[in-house]
């Protein structure tokens, strides 16, 4: 190579050479500082779609986990207030049992029939009461076989979405709860004469409500224990949503996150690159001083 003064070749090298390793310099300090491999598409195109992919799923099916949660909160409200209408029922029953013997009057059957209606009275009133959040349950409101979510308003059963898509097999179910007020049950004089449970203010329509009585809580369990069944399919469906969640993120810190061990070992490997390069910028750009020696 000759002794030229106008281009200096073995500097301009160096100068690439820092260049580079001061850029590898560089991308080892923003990965180990954030803690990503890929932080932009430019590290990792591919890896960067297929990330953005299952960040997208990891949070829908987190929400679907919450989704879920609130469903059965909504499920252990309908629950409750059953409780307290089963508590009704038997009082009922107990006040059936006791118009339907022979050792009291007619007035006396009027004021055991006063409390039976009370009763019924408050059985109407706590289902058409119920609600989760603005979503009356007891009322009649869910037990429609079909859904239709198109309006604001969405009627008919409820429809509980825990998936990242909209596969009926796969991405929802619904719930579906019957009405529980006193008519739907066949108690007290909301409902009509023909029912059993309709009176006690006689003998014989005690004796009579003694059977609609126990119909009406067979109704009422029936309720009870589809909603107990939901709610044990959703706190499955809850364990598989997290086990999804926590393997797919699994995926998306082995294609996102640094791992740190060897960026380490690739930060001082360039370090010592970048310190060598500069050292050797240095002794480049003065070695055309070595022209002097023969001009002079």
């Amino acid at each position: 190579m000759a002794l030229t003064i106008n281009h200096n070749l073995m500097a301009l090298n160096a100068a690439r050479n820092l260049g580079n390793s001061y850029n590898s310099l560089a991308t080892s300090v923003n990965r180990l500082s954030s803690g990503l491999r890929v932080s932009s598409a430019a590290d990792d195109a591919a890896g960067l779609a297929i990330r953005e992919l299952m960040r997208a799923d990891i949070t829908a099916l987190n929400q679907g986990v919450r989704n879920a949660n609130d469903s059965i909160s909504l499920i252990q409200t309908a629950d409750g207030a059953l409780g307290v209408i089963d508590e009704k029922l038997i009082r009922m029953k107990e006040l059936a049992e006791q118009a339907a013997t022979g050792t009291y009057t007619s007035d006396q059957r009027l004021m055991i029939e006063s409390e039976y209606q009370a009763m019924a009275s408050e059985i109407t009133r706590i289902a058409n009461a119920t609600d989760f959040n603005g979503v009356h349950l007891l009322n009649g409101n869910l037990s429609s076989e079909t859904h239709n979510g198109a309006l604001l308003t969405s009627t008919g059963k409820l429809k509980v979405h825990f998936g990242p898509a909209n596969d009926s097999a796969e991405d929802y179910y619904y719930i579906q709860i019957g009405s529980a007020t006193a008519s739907s049950l066949g108690v007290g004089n909301q409902t009509d004469m023909s029912f059993k449970g309709y009176t006690v203010s006689t003998q014989q329509r005690a004796q009579l409500a003694l059977v609609g009585i126990g119909d009406a809580i067979l109704s009422k369990d029936k309720i009870r224990a589809n909603l107990g069944a939901m709610q044990n399919r959703l706190e499955n469906t809850i364990s598989n949503l997290q086990i999804q969640a926590e393997n797919l993120q699994a995926a998306e810190s082995r294609i996102s996150d640094v791992d740190v061990s060897l960026e380490m070992t690739e930060f001082v490997r360039n370090q010592i690159l970048t310190q060598a390069a500069v050292a050797m910028l240095s002794q480049a750009n003065s070695l055309p001083q070595m022209a002097l020696s023969l001009i002079g």
